[in-house]
């Protein structure tokens, strides 16, 4: 169990030996009992309710163990969360600041996380349309996904000779926006996505893509911290309050195989349906029955082992998550060594 997930509401984890205990109201009495038992030693991280109650020990242990713990509210919002104690890493981030304020290797990181999201974007697309029944003519559907493919690939030069991080911003903005296009072709007809919307997201489909982009971008800034990093301090994103731009940075390239592909999962299997969302606040958002499925869901694609092209080995998107940051970290000496995470 990499990743316990307790989002019920009620619940009370205590430390028992070499295991947390999980009590809350059975689901038949209503009476307080023993839920679910949870071995310490092959857990990884812990995300819970905001009603969820860790006793002082329970905390403890998990820190001393280096198992971060995420708390989201009620409504799904990430609220923040508990990091192990770090060790300092003054001279990182010395240099880290120093490095974020060159703008040659800024826009040279910026330059391939952008060219890397484009492959990947392009490569989600080409996965889906080969799935796709094929028509003699073909149908709008299938010309528009052949059409942005195409338009991505010849967006790769000027991605890699952008002059500035304006105009990089441009090319990247511009082919979100086509590849967006021709994925939504590939939803149900029930589930219409006619454009990108957040704060708040407008529609199922919306909300699914924030909620995952927010449980990514949870997990870079942990993952950032850990590796002596300031997630504030990005090259793609400007540094500015109120927002991690590293962490940001960093998944972008695991957009479209992570957000984008389970989102597309979650509805054309039918996992989710139009009870799993409610209306709130002007927007679309995730229900907590909603919620629990879509936990179950991203770690299963968190955690599945895949044979990686590019690092030779099986691997995880969780594993290669933290080795943005692990490379980051070394490119602050040496930026040709920065290889952004690319799907098969």
């Amino acid at each position: 169990m990499p990743t316990a997930i307790l989002t019920q509401p009620n619940l009370h984890v205590r430390l028992t030996s070499e295991r947390l205990e999980v009590h809350g109201p059975d689901p038949e009495t209503g009476e307080e009992t023993l839920l679910w038992p949870i071995p310490l030693h092959d857990l990884e991280r812990v995300v819970a309710g905001e009603d969820v109650h860790f006793t002082s020990p329970a905390l403890a242990e998990l820190l001393r163990r280096g198992i971060p713990v995420q708390i989201f509210s009620w409504q799904g919002r990430y609220l923040g969360g508990f990091l192990p104690a770090l060790q300092p890493a003054g001279q990182t981030r010395i240099r880290q600041y120093q490095r974020t304020l060159n703008p040659a290797f800024a826009l040279q990181i910026a330059r391939r996380i952008v060219a890397a999201k484009l492959y990947n974007q392009r490569r989600v697309l080409q996965r889906l349309q080969a799935g796709r029944p094929q028509q003699e003519p073909p149908d709008p559907e299938t010309t528009l996904t052949r059409q942005t493919i195409d338009r991505l690939e010849g967006l790769f030069t000027p991605v890699r000779q952008a002059g500035t991080l304006d105009e990089l911003r441009g090319f990247e903005g511009l082919a979100t926006a086509c590849y967006y296009q021709a994925w939504a072709t590939f939803l149900p007809d029930d589930f219409p996505f006619e454009r990108r919307s957040t704060r708040p997201p407008l529609n199922p489909v919306n909300a699914c893509i924030s909620f995952a982009a927010t449980l990514l971008y949870s997990e870079a800034t942990a993952f950032c911290h850990a590796h002596g990093l300031d997630p504030a301090l990005g090259t793609l994103h400007a540094p500015d309050d109120g927002r991690w731009s590293l962490a940001l940075d960093l998944i972008e390239p695991f957009r479209p195989a992570l957000v984008e592909a389970l989102a597309l999962d979650l509805f054309s299997h039918r996992i989710l349906n139009h009870g799993h969302f409610e209306s709130r606040d002007g927007g679309c958002f995730l229900n907590p029955d909603g919620r629990r499925k879509f936990f179950l869901q991203y770690e299963r694609r968190m955690e599945r082992q895949f044979l990686s092209e590019a690092v030779g080995h099986r691997t995880t998107i969780r594993q290669q998550l933290e080795q943005q940051a692990v490379m980051f970290k070394t490119a602050l000496e040496n930026p040709d060594s920065f290889e952004p995470f690319l799907i098969n």
